[in-house]
């Protein structure tokens, strides 16, 4: 700078001679450079030719760099703790964007800081070359080699660097090298992250190269295609077909299968058994196949269990474990009963097979993934292994009756009497009784009276009428002896027709009662019973067995005379064309109910259609109407109704344009199967994210918190009762005021009480319960607040891993809804499709702005609707409002002394300070007393007192197409919609808080399962709206080490809060944020499951400034590194159990060896 300042000085003494004018010129020059110059600052960056300009200006007097290199050198000179000073400094004092782009940059500087990183170690000066066996080279055919993608780009980096290299030593002209910089910048770029910055270099055919990120990210990356998922060895795959014979815990496994799947033990038994000497010769007797291997096959298998699995798996039951039968043929054979489960048909559905190897997966095998203990289905606790199809045909029809069952005294007494059902089965088998014949059979009457397995069986016998049908169904039910000790309680006569719904309940009733193990053999024995009778009974479908009934004409022909009458008054201008429209619809539709009516009515008790109709084995109503009446109204793909009904059944066949019509329907089916299934998968996906580290992992949080549960449910009726049933009461529940003790508070409410409350619910408007959503647990749930484990019908286990099972048990049905529209054929019920009903759980569970969006009201208070003023020239006044005002009414009294008089008059409006009373006080002082608020006055005797009116009022304009759900004068309270559609739970979780939040998306979620007739226990949504709302955003840090706008834990901010305030500190101010599904799963604790979620390369770049620690306390992260799950047997509490049980066993058998030494002998004279 001193030189250059000479060199100008130099220049001003020469320019004195050249006149005035020169000398101005070159001042004015100077100055400018220099301010040019003083305008520069650190940081700042420059164009090339900015930068050249500058360069043939000011030479080296200032200091420019291009690339990494001078980004590092900026690097090193941050002094991390002056900055985060200085920005914490700039958030508090300044708004706005300026301050979100300081509280941003604090953020980086903190996690540098925290993590003792240094920010240059963010510029790398050496590239880790990763193995050649992750970027392999493989020869082709015609000597050609085929290459991975990072071969090119890391040749591409190798190339450019070493040119680099030869132009800096060769003195290459500072431009060429310039750009060679650029060019190495860009290729590793390129390497690292392909796409990111620029164009994406392409390969062969314009496509774009895998680089080091895309082999991390997305599903066909390392994390979730080798890391989450891998193949496995021990496995086979077959097509499936079923297998009648076999009991519900096994599965017929080809013999060729089983061989090989279970080689290595069998090379071992034969070496073991002296078929042969050593391993290398057992192996090739296996694959000889010799006699003795299939013997030693037989006793391998033997209490092996092996693992079926049916993709898609959906929920847990889409494995299951089953003891493996031997069979001929290639194909898997399973139990028709658990179809169900794995939603599996035999239609060339295949399975794969799984052989747990040690000893540990085999007994968790048996004892918690046997189908046999898969009876109930974790979302609903309802059976699902249930009787279905056939077994459902058989059993109604055995125990269908063929009139009136007899109610006359004379009737009855006409009847045969038979002493008991043994008698009843013997007449039967000798063909003296029909299947469907009437008796009279004496049964005990603990048989006929349900009786709960603490009560006393009622004694004696009665004489009941039923039919041998029944007889012999009631037979394998565990009905018990009276003349011998049983010891199960007694499951109760069923003298009624059986269908699929009742079969159910059976199953229900008999696991509640008998357990698992017992319901299976029953299941089995109602199986064997329903083939064999379904068989019997010959139940066929024939082309002429359905028949259009004679009426059907007659209601068409009067339909069409309304309709035309609808149409005439349409034409003469009396009716709109929307009421046109809405009459002729509901013509049709009445019309099409007579005709459903009509063609029901002409079948026979004992048609085949109609039994598998009415049994609910195949088919429903609907279709048979479709079949015998007429198709009746289709609807678009809108959904909106077609009001041009099919009036032809598929038996007459259909006309043309009525073909035409219903292809919309099936159309929309099958495009909504190939969209929506997708849809329904990722949400699955989101959902398991979020929920994933939700294990059941201590006994009580004892937390005194809960939620309350109405008793008087309009929505869900009866089944109101299924929600208490298993919860865990927060406080007692009591017959009224002061009545009787129902359930204890810390107690599970029983299924008994779950029916008392809803039977007193008069007295018991609504209960406090525990509940997931308010539990304390610091990591995962406790037991108290998860309350009965719904797969088990007991207290859930601590271990379970209940977020999983949440998100299956939502995900699942889900899936199945979007499947269902394919069948269904597009016909028009009224009801809406699951179309509409998945965008909304997304909806609600991404915390969206939905569709449709409500206004709401943010105070109490009373209604008014300001109507538009079309004359006014302001354009708010053109716009329907409603304004909700609350008015709060206070007096303040003011009592007048002896020696004071009241200033003011009845009914005088005041201001604040006017003056009241004047006069003395006590002590003989002049005093005013003045008002407090502004107001009214009113004096009365000795007292002046003005009555205040505080008012509030909110203003909010009513959008053109909304429709108000308020009127004139209507009360409403804050969070209160005042137009239709749905609430925004980020606007009312403001308004009304986070209880209100919860319980609303708890409501609406089950609002769509519910419409679309899908049973999902409360608790299931409960653990995902919980997830949603574990995290508050700091608004004010105060003294704690938060950051402002950082979203933090509930108990992250508890802590750091108790700590400030224990240090004398203030505390940091945050509010409870709504997450929506995607932004829960990545601001989870767990880096691992946020990287092999979403956004993998963001994740594990925040990961790497911040240094991360992952506690690998969720299953994803385990699973990743390849640790056993944190998860039943593998959590810390059940290790620390094991730990306790081999100290204690190791101290007892020291105690037992000491105590079988034999005793020194004592000195003489000793005591």
């Amino acid at each position: 700078m001193a030189r250059w300042r000479a060199e100008l000085e130099g220049k001003l003494a020469e320019a004195q001679f050249s006149g005035r004018d020169e000398l101005l010129t070159l001042r004015e020059q100077i100055d400018k450079q220099r301010q040019e110059l003083e305008a520069l600052s650190v940081r700042d960056l420059l164009t090339d030719t900015q930068y050249r300009d500058y360069a043939e200006k000011f030479g080296k007097v200032f200091k420019a760099g291009i690339g990494a290199a001078a980004v590092r050198e900026l690097l090193s000179q941050i002094d991390l703790g002056e900055e985060a000073m200085r920005l914490r400094e700039e958030s508090k004092s300044s708004s706005g964007q300026r301050r979100q782009k300081a509280i941003k940059r604090l953020r980086v500087v903190e996690a540098f800081r925290k993590s003792n990183t240094s920010p240059t170690w963010m510029i790398l000066d050496v590239l880790p070359v990763i193995p050649p066996e992750l970027r392999p080279m493989v020869q082709l055919d015609g000597g050609r080699f085929a290459t991975s993608d990072l071969n090119d780009l890391y040749r591409r980096v190798i190339n450019r660097n070493n040119r680099l290299k030869r132009l800096l030593e060769l003195g290459a002209p500072e431009i060429i090298v310039r750009n060679e910089k650029r060019m190495l910048q860009e290729a590793v770029d390129a390497l690292i992250d392909n796409g990111r910055r620029g164009r994406a270099i392409t390969g062969t055919g314009n496509r774009k190269l895998k680089s080091l990120s895309d082999l991390l990210k997305g599903k066909q990356g390392r994390f979730r295609q080798n890391l989450l998922g891998k193949r496995v060895d021990y496995s086979g795959r077959s097509v499936i077909v079923v297998g009648p014979e076999l009991r519900l815990h096994e599965c017929g496994l080809p013999k060729k299968m089983a061989l090989e799947l279970f080689k290595p033990f069998v090379m071992r038994e034969l070496v073991a058994q002296n078929f042969t000497q050593n391993i290398k010769s057992a192996k090739r007797m296996v694959e000889r196949v010799r006699p003795e291997v299939w013997d030693v096959l037989d006793q391998v298998i033997h209490e092996h269990p092996v693992l079926l699995n049916r993709a898609p798996t959906l929920h847990r039951l889409g494995i299951q474990a089953f003891m493996p039968v031997l069979v001929e043929g290639q194909a898997i054979q399973i139990h028709p009963l658990v179809c169900t489960a794995f939603n599996a048909d035999f239609d060339g559905d295949q399975m794969a097979v799984h052989v747990p190897l040690f000893s540990g997966a085999v007994a968790e095998a048996k004892n918690l993934m046997m189908s046999s203990n898969n009876i109930l289905n974790a979302a609903n606790g309802n059976p699902v292994v249930a009787p279905s199809q056939d077994i459902v045909l058989g059993a109604y029809y055995l125990t269908q009756e063929i009139g009136t069952t007899p109610s006359g005294e004379e009737e009855v007494r006409r009847l045969r009497a038979l002493a008991s059902t043994e008698e009843v089965i013997l007449a039967f088998e000798h063909g003296n009784l029909d299947l469907h014949d009437y008796v009279r059979v004496r049964m005990p009457r603990r048989n006929l009276v349900a009786t709960r397995p603490d009560e006393p069986d009622p004694e004696g016998t009665e004489l009941i009428v039923t039919t041998p049908g029944r007889v012999i169904f009631n037979d394998v039910l565990p009905l018990g002896d009276p003349g011998t000790e049983n010891p199960y309680p007694s499951m109760t006569y069923r003298n009624e027709v059986l269908d699929s719904r009742k079969l159910r309940s059976l199953v229900k009733e008999c696991y509640d009662l008998h357990g698992s193990e017992r319901t299976a053999q029953i299941v089995n024995e109602v199986k064997r019973l329903g083939f064999h009778y379904a068989t019997r009974a010959g139940v066929t479908v024939a082309a002429m067995d359905i028949k259009t009934p004679e009426g059907k004409g007659r209601i068409l022909t009067e339909a069409e005379g309304e309709v035309e009458e609808v149409d005439r008054q349409f034409r003469r201008g009396l009716i709109t064309d929307d009421e046109r429209y809405l009459k002729t619809v509901e013509i049709w539709t009445r019309a099409t109910d007579e005709v459903t009516r009509v063609t029901m009515g002409s079948f026979d008790r004992f048609h085949s259609i109609l039994m598998m109709s009415q049994s609910g084995a195949r088919g429903s109503t609907q279709q048979i109407r479709q079949i015998a009446g007429m198709r009746g109204l289709m609807a678009d793909p809108t959904g909106r109704i077609i009001d041009l009904p099919i009036k032809a059944n598929f038996s007459e066949g259909l006309t043309v344009l009525e073909y035409f019509i219903s292809t919309h329907g099936a159309r929309k089916g099958l495009a909504d199967t190939a969209l929506r299934t997708a849809d329904s998968g990722y949400l699955t996906r989101r959902l398991v994210d979020v929920a994933q580290d939700v294990i059941v992992r201590i006994e009580d949080c004892e937390t005194t918190a809960g939620i309350w549960m109405e008793t008087e449910d309009r929505e869900v009726g009866e089944r109101v009762v299924e929600r208490f049933q298993g919860r865990i009461a927060a406080q007692d529940v009591t017959a009224g005021d002061g009545g009787e003790l129902i359930t204890a508070a810390g107690d599970e409410i029983s299924d008994a009480a779950a029916r008392r409350i809803l039977s007193e619910r008069a007295q018991i408007p609504r209960v406090k319960v525990r509940s997931i959503m308010t539990c304390k647990a610091r990591e995962g749930v406790c037991r108290a607040c998860y309350g009965r484990n719904l797969a088990t019908g007991r207290l859930v286990e601590i271990g379970e891993a209940v977020g999983v099972i949440a998100a299956q048990s939502i995900g699942e049905p889900g899936t199945q809804l979007t499947m269902r529209t394919f069948h269904t054929g597009g016909v028009a019920t009224g009801g809406a499709d699951i179309t509409q009903g998945l965008p909304r759980v997304e909806e609600l569970f991404e915390a969206r702005v939905p569709k449709g969006k409500a206004l709401i009201t943010e105070i109490d208070g009373v209604v008014e609707i300001v109507r538009p003023d079309p004359t006014s020239s302001r354009a708010d006044a053109k716009t329907l409002k409603v304004r909700v005002a609350s008015r709060d009414v206070f007096d303040t009294t003011y009592p007048i002394g002896a020696k004071q008089v009241a200033v003011v008059e009845n009914g005088q409006a005041v201001i604040e300070g006017a003056d009241l009373i004047r006069g003395q006080d006590p002590e003989g002082k002049e005093i005013r007393i003045r008002a407090s608020y502004a107001g009214v006055v009113k004096v009365a005797g000795k007292e002046v007192l003005v009555r205040t009116s505080d008012e509030e009022a909110r203003e909010y304009p009513i959008p053109v197409a909304a429709q108000l759900t308020v009127r004139e004068g209507d009360h409403v309270a804050a969070g209160d919609r005042i137009t239709e559609g749905s609430i925004s739970p980020q606007e009312l979780l403001l308004v009304r808080g986070r209880d209100d939040v919860q319980n609303y998306l708890v409501r609406e979620v089950q609002r769509v399962y519910r419409s679309q007739g899908v049973d999902i226990n409360d608790k299931h949504i409960e653990v995902i709206v919980r997830q949603m709302m574990r995290k508050v955003r700091v608004d004010n840090p105060g003294d704690t080490d938060l950051l402002p706008g950082e979203i933090v834990s509930q108990f992250e901010w508890e802590e750091a809060n108790a700590k400030a305030l224990s240090e004398g500190g203030e505390p940091a101010i945050a509010q409870t944020v709504l997450l929506g599904l995607i932004k829960a799963a990545l601001n989870t604790a767990s880096w691992l499951s946020a990287a092999s979620f979403q956004e993998t390369t963001r994740v594990l770049t925040e990961a790497a400034i911040s240094g991360k620690i992952d506690k690998l306390r969720g299953l994803k992260e385990n699973v990743i590194i390849g640790k056993l799950i944190p998860a039943g047997t593998g959590l810390d509490y059940y290790a620390k159990l094991r730990e306790e049980a081999v100290r204690l066993y190791e101290y007892d058998e020291m105690a037992e060896s000491e105590a079988e030494q034999p005793a020194e002998a004592e000195p003489a004279g000793s005591f």
